[in-house]
């Protein structure tokens, strides 16, 4: 089992950038996949990014695609998340998720069993 910290959320305007960390504690392998997925009021949590620890093709939700750039690293057992051209529709609660075996998919949370507490982002217009 992994432990998982998110931090760098906060406030922000329409255009602005910021960088969410996930911590985690625990064994992290460099297949382990590291995941952000977020949700809104009202709505269902959906899923945002994800790569390997170690690298290797990126998977993004189109609504974040040429934004959002997702990066792991196993040696500092870290995952981060970049957004940039931050939009209003950003806002919600993000959340970070390790994938350590092959049930569900790389893009959908039943493929991920450990997940952080959740870090709020807003977006201001």
């Amino acid at each position: 089992q992994v432990q998982l910290v998110e931090s760098g959320g906060g406030s922000a305007q329409a255009g602005d950038s910021l960088r969410l960390s996930c911590a985690a504690a625990g064994r992290i392998f460099n297949s382990f996949f590291i995941g952000w997925f977020r949700q809104a009021p009202g709505k269902e949590r959906e899923f945002v990014a994800s790569i390997r620890y170690s690298g290797g093709t990126a998977y993004y939700a189109d609504s974040v695609k040429g934004r959002f750039i997702i990066s792991g690293d196993t040696a500092k057992k870290a995952g981060y998340l970049e957004m940039n051209s931050l939009k209003p529709e950003d806002t919600a609660v993000y959340y970070c998720a390790v994938r350590s075996s092959n049930i569900g998919t790389a893009t959908s949370p039943q493929g991920y069993a450990d997940w952080g507490q959740g870090t709020q982002v807003t977006v201001s217009s």
